[in-house]
């Protein structure tokens, strides 16, 4: 299996524990680190979250 290298904005991705779908928001900076982040948005709910890009591209999100 090709691991993802970047997400885009609009793209709809799962979460393969939980089976959650959402859509990547925007690539952001977490401001304490500067590291690269994820926001993204989950379709259930409409509630938004932010995940380090390096948790979101290790495997555990897929694209739909």
């Amino acid at each position: 299996m090709n691991q993802i290298k970047e997400f885009i904005p609009g793209q709809k991705v799962e979460h393969v524990k939980t089976g959650g779908l959402y859509q990547i928001v925007c690539l952001a900076k977490i401001e304490a680190t500067l590291e690269d982040a994820y926001v993204y948005q989950a379709l259930s709910n409409m509630t938004f979250w932010i995940r380090p890009k390096a948790e979101m591209l290790d495997g555990r999100f897929i694209t739909t």
